[in-house]
């Protein structure tokens, strides 16, 4: 399986291979991009094989010939570990292999969607290589999943009608509860990235009662930077550190403009933190009912809506409980049954060949 250090699909792949080895089943997990940290290395070694490779993620260049080595490098892990199944957490990583096993694709994110969503653009330029590639991916694959049917309607809107492609909603581990609620907004996100929409929050932060903390680094990868004039920036945390904040938040708040699914959300309502969302497809699809929504650029709309529950605890309250509910459909053991069965059904599809 692969994945990378930097994003969601870090946590992703952790939590989904730990329940499938839970489950009897034995996974390495191939890196791509920038190295784990120590705290990183530890969290896998307890459950899976770490390697890490030299190629980078397709997102992280802008050189399409950078990529060249990824076949060669997927190769030879799969051949080593004799493995059953490549499970690739990016549709380009699917372009152009042949290893010895079935190949599952997870569609998380990706540029073409990223632009489409965030800045209504196409690819171009530097990125035009980015749809052509991982179209050829989603066609290699012997299956295709999209974490909602949100995601999946802007995947075929981008690339066209995809075959074999499903949805299976991301799950995350129960989250930890305090014994009392504290008088903060919390925001968890890469906050460099342009569809968190970091300005937005930032300016309903500047009007709000309750302090707005926001979680996640403010400098990327290449170069991205953004500022928080009136947030309090608390920089990158450690998973545990940033979930233990989650269960004290009075309001967790998501400004995203682009949201596949959306997993710090879920974690947080599975502390029973009432949700305040960016009105998005993704958002709509998975927390109707069980969420306060609010237009994705109005600060104002959101500063009301945080004024809203900051004055009415027993409205928190209520919607700390529909959002815990509503969690509970995304555990991980129902993630890891339904990614199992399309393992299954990928491995017959090559076996009938």
């Amino acid at each position: 399986m692969t994945t990378d250090a930097v994003g969601g699909v870090w946590r992703y792949s952790l939590d989904l291979a730990g329940a499938l080895a839970a489950g009897g089943d034995s996974i390495m997990l191939a890196g791509l991009g920038p190295r784990p940290s120590a705290e990183q290395v530890r969290e896998v070694q307890s459950f899976a094989t770490l390697a890490w490779l030299e190629t980078p993620p397709d997102w992280m260049t802008r050189d399409e010939g950078a990529l060249d080595r990824f076949p060669d490098e997927l190769q030879a892990l799969a051949t080593g570990f004799a493995a059953d199944l490549v499970h690739l957490n990016a549709p380009a990583q699917a372009a152009r292999i042949d290893p010895p096993c079935p190949v599952v694709v997870v569609s998380h994110s990706c540029v073409v969607t990223w632009l489409h969503a965030v800045r209504n653009q196409v690819a171009a330029g530097d990125w035009a290589w980015q749809k052509d590639r991982n179209r050829a991916g989603f066609d290699r694959a012997e299956a295709v999943v999209a974490p909602s049917q949100s995601h999946a309607d802007m995947i075929e809107a981008c690339y066209g009608p995809i075959s074999r492609l499903n949805i299976v909603h991301n799950g995350a581990l129960p989250g930890p509860r305090a014994s009392r609620r504290e008088p903060f907004v919390l925001a968890a996100a890469r906050w460099w990235d342009e569809g968190k929409n970091a300005s937005v929050l930032d300016a309903a932060a500047a009007i709000a009662e309750w302090p707005v903390y926001a979680a996640g680094p403010l400098d990327g990868t290449d170069g991205q930077r953004t500022s928080l004039d009136h947030c309090v920036s608390l920089g990158p945390l450690g998973h545990a550190k940033a979930r233990r904040l989650m269960a004290r938040a009075g309001i967790f708040v998501s400004p995203s403009i682009y949201e596949p699914f959306g997993l710090a959300a879920l974690e947080a309502a599975l502390s029973g933190t009432p949700l305040v969302l960016a009105d998005i497809a993704t958002y709509r699809e998975i927390w109707d009912g069980a969420a306060v929504f609010f237009d994705v650029h109005d600060s104002g709309a959101l500063a009301r809506c945080i004024a809203q529950l900051v004055g009415d605890a027993d409205l928190r309250g209520q919607l700390g409980r529909r959002a815990a509910r509503r969690a509970r459909r995304f555990s991980l053991q129902a993630q890891a049954a339904a990614m199992r069965d399309i393992y299954d059904r990928a491995a017959m599809a090559v076996a009938e060949r």
